[in-house]
């Protein structure tokens, strides 16, 4: 049996599915939101000190790395949307990004373990980066 809703109606799932996408959506551009707002601290945390100039350039390039994988993100999450549905590949990208989020939150600064800081860095905006070009039409699709 069929529940009947008036023209333009939504249901109580058609509801739920949106009020989903929506924060997953969110999740995903606070972080980015979050990276460059504090990019100048990131900068003194993760690049010498030696040069505040240069380590805020380092910052918003390592930034920058993240949109280099946003295609890709979107190619095999995609992919993974439409062989393992729409739900599990949203969870996959929210998952991602707070993994990767983590990371950062977390990794030691410069000081502490050197090269490695910028390196964590790197590879944590690139799977962000990953994560968001995946989760764009992986939601679109799911909504």
């Amino acid at each position: 049996m069929t529940v009947e809703t008036a023209p333009g109606r939504l249901t109580g799932a058609q509801r739920k599915a949106i009020v989903a996408g929506a924060i997953g959506n969110t999740v995903e551009w606070v972080d980015w939101a979050i990276y460059t707002t504090f990019a100048s601290v990131f900068s003194r945390q993760f690049f010498p000190s030696g040069d505040s100039t240069a380590s805020l350039l380092s910052t918003l390039a390592v930034f920058a790395v993240g949109f280099l994988m946003r295609p890709i993100g979107g190619a095999i999450l995609g992919s993974y949307g439409d062989r393992h549905g729409r739900k599990k590949g949203l969870t996959l990208t929210i998952s991602l990004m707070a993994g990767a989020s983590f990371a950062i939150a977390i990794c030691p600064p410069y000081e502490a373990i050197g090269i490695a800081a910028p390196i964590v860095l790197v590879l944590a905006r690139l799977v962000q980066g990953f994560s968001a070009g995946g989760e764009f039409g992986t939601s679109s699709a799911f909504l």
